[in-house]
């Protein structure tokens, strides 16, 4: 049995512990030691590998606590799963990228292991293709990721894109101008947005087309110089269109790709173009690959049991079809 005591003196116990004990709670469930709280002093009693793990929990959120000010549950989970990874230090560099945007709406920051990783690849490639499930928050870092980089000027344009229909882009037959037809598309696209910036200054970027939001259809023939480029909806691309976005990229430009793989609408004899270019890029120096799972979910819990539900029965769909 080994004991270890950490000094809260100076520190915000309400914004450390949450709410009712709330955060205390998800790191006890998580370890078997005892953890108790006297006065100005935590004290933490179990196997001493579980101690130093717990020890390690405590240190790297009271660092952050002192840094942000206030803690939440995404940050305890976080900080509990990098220890399990055996990353007991976050290095400076992860931690700087802790903060993407100071939004409208507060601070947008990684909530999971998996969307941390996803900002920390965009930091050290040029293009940075991410693949995970819906509610994992790809389009939503992706938006916050470029507004940080355009204040902090290191592009001086946004341009944001997606599949316009999901097959073939056939704009045609629906009612409307061009931006009323393509709309509904773009919709995630322009919710993120809106979430991050005042409709005032938003409206002004896009009158001097500082963001631009546009089918991919429209981006042939076009260079994109000193610009963050989003593509959304990737898995929805053949592998000319995906070729075509990625040739459209001009000097210092930066791009990320988002999708979902197992949500393809793409006839069935086409192949994903987001597919093909994870298997020809993969290696290719500049270019990084994020995979988010289920674990990255940060919509409503349920949608995560939804996404395992499913893949355990597609899995098991597979294996009656084997015997067969």
């Amino acid at each position: 049995m080994d004991k270890s005591r950490i000094s809260l003196k100076g520190v915000d116990q309400l914004q450390l512990f949450g709410t009712h004990d709330e955060h205390l709670r998800l790191i006890e469930e998580r370890f078997n030691s005892k953890i108790v709280v006297r006065g100005d002093d935590l004290i933490i009693s179990g196997q001493k590998s579980e101690v130093d793990k717990i020890r390690s929990v405590f240190t790297e959120l009271l660092f952050l606590l002192n840094r942000n000010g206030r803690l939440d549950r995404s940050d305890i989970s976080t900080v509990i799963e990098l220890i399990f990874m055996d990353k007991q230090k976050i290095s400076e560099q992860d931690r700087n990228f802790n903060v993407i945007l100071y939004g409208k709406t507060g601070l947008i920051k990684p909530k999971t292991v998996g969307q941390r990783e996803y900002v920390l690849s965009v930091s050290e490639n040029d293009i940075v293709f991410v693949i995970g499930p819906a509610g994992t928050g790809k389009t939503y870092i992706a938006v916050a990721i470029a507004l940080s980089r355009l204040k902090e000027k290191v592009v001086s344009r946004i341009i944001l894109t997606r599949p316009a229909i999901e097959a073939g882009e056939s704009l045609g037959y629906l009612p409307g101008d061009m931006m009323e037809k393509v709309d509904p598309y773009l919709r995630p696209l322009t919710d993120a947005l809106f979430d991050m910036i005042p409709s005032d200054k938003l409206q002004k970027y896009f009158e001097r087309r500082i963001i631009e939001i546009v089918p991919l259809a429209y981006m042939r023939g076009r260079t994109l110089d000193n610009a963050f480029v989003i593509l959304d909806e990737a898995q929805n691309t053949t592998p000319i269109q995906m070729k075509m976005f990625l040739t459209r990229l001009g000097v210092r430009s930066r791009a990320i790709i988002t999708g979902d793989v197992t949500q393809i609408d793409l006839p069935s004899h086409v192949e994903s173009g987001l597919i093909q270019a994870r298997e020809v890029l993969r290696g290719v120096e500049g270019v990084g690959f994020v995979q988010l799972t289920g674990e990255d979910v940060v919509r409503h819990r349920l949608v995560k049991q939804i996404i395992e539900a499913y893949n355990s029965f597609d899995g098991n769909s597979k294996e009656e079809v084997n015997k067969g």
